[in-house]
């Protein structure tokens, strides 16, 4: 990032760690409470000029002149079939079965324990031995999002044992994301929680120490009415979709974006998106905001 735009950053945040009373480095910039946040995780563009935040994939650069958020999936493979440019690249399910396939998870007959709606295998989080394992290989993503010139790191499917079969549990989880978050703020980034409003009284310990989340991207959190169940006043990344349908409140019928906007707008920033968060030369693109 460069220094013009750090600084303006560092001033819209109104606060870098310290000020939050957290013991991180003091180098890590939280996201502008007052952003636009673009999600570009389908496809990689130039963001508009009233954009100020984007999040994409670490294997891609992160956009200039913004702040950007560097996604790294700690609990699950990519998709074989989404990989770029080979289906064994590293990260994928095949590349993990190949290289690694002690880490994982796998139901009672051996079969691989996977997310339906991604196509994507869960991790084995459940010893401490299998959790370091990963996190040796995954520390390595995380510098890279550092050295690359992200500002911030996202942990998704941190909800994973909604996925499990019953095999793992949300303790394995915040077991797992505490040396990556504390990883994160040794390298400079900040760290986004993602979705997972469950986390309860989780949060609070979770952002008072090092080891502790910086803000939170939350899928559809108008949807589920959780926006306010995140401990991060301000820095809640909203990302709404067009898919989602509508919802009727009192007898009001509208989108859960028009809702989103009518009662959080200046809160957070708020953001519409289409679900597979296509290129602008897509038919399917969509991105608005509030």
């Amino acid at each position: 990032m460069a220094a013009g735009a750090l600084a303006a950053l560092l001033a819209l945040s109104g606060c870098a760690a310290e000020a939050d009373g957290a013991d991180r480095d003091a180098s890590v910039v939280l996201p502008p409470a007052d952003g636009v946040i673009d999600y570009q995780l389908g496809g990689v563009y130039e963001p508009g000029d009233e954009v100020t935040i984007v999040a994409r994939d670490r294997t891609e650069e992160p956009a200039p002149d913004v702040y950007g958020i560097c996604y790294v999936n700690l609990f699950q493979t990519q998709p074989d079939a989404d990989s770029i440019p080979d289906p064994d690249a590293e990260g994928t399910t095949a590349w993990w079965e190949a290289a690694h396939p002690e880490l994982l998870l796998r139901d009672a007959d051996g079969a691989l324990v996977v997310d339906g709606e991604w196509d994507e295998a869960l991790f084995d989080i459940r010893t401490e031995d299998k959790r370091d394992a990963l996190i040796a290989i995954q520390s390595e993503w995380i510098r890279g999002c550092a050295d690359d010139g992200f500002d911030a790191v996202e942990f998704d499917n941190l909800d994973q044992s909604t996925r499990s079969q019953g095999l793992q549990t949300l303790d394995d989880a915040i077991s797992h994301v505490r040396p990556a978050i504390s990883l994160a703020h040794d390298v400079g980034l900040a760290a986004g929680q993602k979705n997972t409003a469950e986390l309860g009284d989780a949060g609070p310990v979770l952002v008072s120490t090092d080891e502790g989340f910086d803000f939170a991207i939350a899928e559809e959190c108008e949807v589920y009415d959780e926006c306010g169940d995140y401990p991060y006043p301000g820095r809640v990344l909203e990302i709404e979709y067009t898919d989602t349908g509508e919802l009727t409140r009192d007898g009001d019928t509208r989108t859960a974006f028009e809702w989103a906007c009518e009662r959080h707008a200046g809160e957070h920033p708020i953001t519409l998106r289409d679900r597979d968060l296509v290129a602008p030369d897509d038919p399917a693109y969509t991105f608005a905001h509030c």
